[in-house]
C-alpha cells in the first residue's frame, strides 16, 4: 500500500453491556474540516484562506482527489502541492473523521463499529461482507425521532443530525479498517477489486429527516474523482417522509427502499408513528408516482417478519394489492430481537408461506439472511452504547399495546 495511506485503526476491544463507553465532548477545533464540504463550498473556503480565484478551482481538484481517492489525511503527503500552500493548509483546515471507539466482528464476518463524533456523541455502522459485494450500513442521525416498536434503535431518543462529513466519514472509516484505499498504480475507480462495493443509508436515524446533509454525503461518495461508487450502489431507506421523496430522485438519484412493515393503517401506525402523518395511501401513491421506480431501479419494500403481527396469508394478499403497478421487491426481514423487545421472530415455515404469495403475485420476494446478530449488528438492532435505553420487555409492550 502507498505510504500515502493512513494507518488503518487498531482493533479494540469487543464491547460488551458492562463496558458502556462515556461520552467524552471534544473542545471545539478552529480548524475547518474539509471532509464533507462539496467542492463548490471548499473552493469558497480555499478562496477565503487566501487561494487565488484562478488556482480555487485546480487546488480543489487535487485536494479532493488525495481526500477522497488516495485517503490521505496529511497535508504534508499531498506532494503536489507547493510547501508554502500545504502549510497554509495545516494553519486553518484539517481532514477529520469519525473516532473508531470500538470494533467488533461477528462469526459471519459482519463488522460493527462505534465511533464518536462532534460533541462525544456516539453511532453505529456496519459492514457485511458478502461473495460478490461488501455492504456498508451507515447512520444519518445520532438516535431516532421515528420511535418504531420493533426497532432497537427506536427506543433511544433522537440527539441531532448528522453533518456531511460525519456521514461521508463513516464511509473512510471503513475504507481504513478494510485497507481499501487503492495501491499506487490500480485504477481507484476498479469496482471488481472494491471490498466495500454498496452503501445503505439503513442505519440510525431517518436520512430524510437530514436531507441536505445527506444528500451532499452521497454525491461525495458518487463524485468520480473520489470513492466513486454508482449511484446503483447505493439505496436510502425511509420510512415514508412523503414530502422529500420526489427530491430524493432528483437531487441524490440513489435507489429508494421503505420500512413497509404492515398493511394496514391500524398496524402500521403502531409499528412505524409516521403513518399517522403519512399513512399508507399518501406513502402508496407517493411511491407510484416516484420519478425514479422502473423494472431495473425497482423500490425495495422492506417488511420485518412479527410473529401474530403482521405475517398472516392475509397480510401477504394486501401487500400485494398495496404494491400493484409498482415496479418492486419485497424483502422479507426475519425479525432480530433485542434486550427488552415486544416481539417475537415469525417461524421459518410462516415467513416462507409469505414469501411464497409474494412470490407467486410476480415480485422478488428475498428472504433476508440475519447478519451480525451476535454483536447486535443486524436490522433494528444498532443503538449507540452511550444512549442504550434500558426498558423492560413488558414496560414496551405496555406502550406498543401490541403483544409480542
Amino acid at each position: 500500500m502507498s505510504d500515502n495511506k493512513p494507518a488503518a485503526p487498531a482493533a479494540a476491544k469487543a464491547v460488551t453491556p458492562d463496558m458502556l463507553t462515556v461520552p467524552r465532548k471534544e473542545a471545539p477545533s478552529d480548524l475547518i474540516n474539509l471532509v464533507g464540504l462539496t467542492r463548490d463550498a471548499m473552493r469558497t473556503a480555499l478562496i477565503e484562506a487566501g487561494t487565488p480565484e484562478k488556482q480555487a478551482k485546480m487546488r480543489t481538484g487535487q485536494i479532493w482527489q488525495w481526500i477522497y481517492q488516495k485517503g490521505v489525511r496529511s497535508f504534508d503527503d499531498m506532494t503536489n502541492l507547493a510547501k508554502p500552500f500545504r502549510a497554509m493548509l495545516a494553519e486553518k483546515f484539517e481532514v477529520r473523521v469519525p473516532e473508531v471507539i470500538t470494533r467488533q466482528v461477528s462469526e459471519d464476518g459482519t463488522r460493527k463499529y462505534l465511533v464518536r463524533i462532534a460533541g462525544g456523541h456516539e453511532v453505529e455502522i456496519v459492514y457485511i461482507p458478502e461473495t460478490d459485494r461488501g455492504t456498508l450500513c451507515i447512520s444519518s442521525q445520532v438516535g431516532c425521532t421515528l420511535t418504531c416498536t420493533f426497532c432497537h434503535t427506536g427506543t433511544q431518543k433522537l440527539v441531532r443530525n448528522l453533518s456531511a462529513g460525519e456521514i461521508i466519514g463513516q464511509v473512510m472509516v471503513a475504507r481504513d479498517d478494510l485497507d481499501e484505499w487503492p495501491e499506487p498504480g490500480r485504477n481507484p475507480n476498479d469496482e471488481a477489486k472494491r471490498k466495500l462495493s454498496n452503501i445503505v443509508l439503513m442505519g440510525m436515524g431517518e436520512p430524510l429527516y437530514n436531507f441536505e446533509n445527506v444528500r451532499d454525503a452521497m454525491k461525495i461518495a458518487m463524485d468520480p474523482e473520489g470513492i466513486s461508487l454508482s449511484r446503483r450502489r447505493i439505496t436510502l431507506s425511509t420510512s415514508g417522509v412523503v414530502p422529500e421523496m420526489a427530491r430524493t430522485a432528483e437531487e441524490i438519484g440513489c435507489l429508494l427502499a421503505i420500512s413497509f412493515h404492515a398493511t394496514t393503517d391500524e398496524v402500521r401506525d403502531v409499528l412505524v408513528p409516521i403513518n399517522k402523518r403519512w399513512p399508507l395511501e399518501k406513502l402508496v401513491e407517493a411511491l407510484r408516482s416516484y420519478p425514479k421506480a422502473s423494472n431495473s431501479e425497482r423500490i425495495t419494500f422492506e417488511y420485518v417478519m412479527l410473529k401474530g403481527v403482521n405475517d398472516t396469508d392475509e397480510d401477504a394478499h394486501r401487500l400485494v394489492e398495496l404494491i400493484k403497478g409498482i415496479p418492486a421487491k419485497v424483502n422479507l426481514i426475519p425479525f432480530n430481537e433485542w434486550p427488552g423487545s415486544p416481539y417475537e421472530r415469525s417461524s421459518n415455515n410462516r415467513i416462507r408461506a409469505f414469501s411464497e404469495i409474494i412470490y407467486q403475485a410476480g415480485y422478488a420476494s428475498p428472504v433476508r439472511k440475519p447478519r451480525g446478530e451476535d454483536i447486535m449488528a443486524a436490522c433494528g438492532q444498532l443503538k449507540s452504547e452511550t444512549e442504550r435505553a434500558r426498558k423492560s420487555r413488558k414496560q414496551i409492550a405496555a406502550e406498543t399495546g401490541l403483544k409480542g
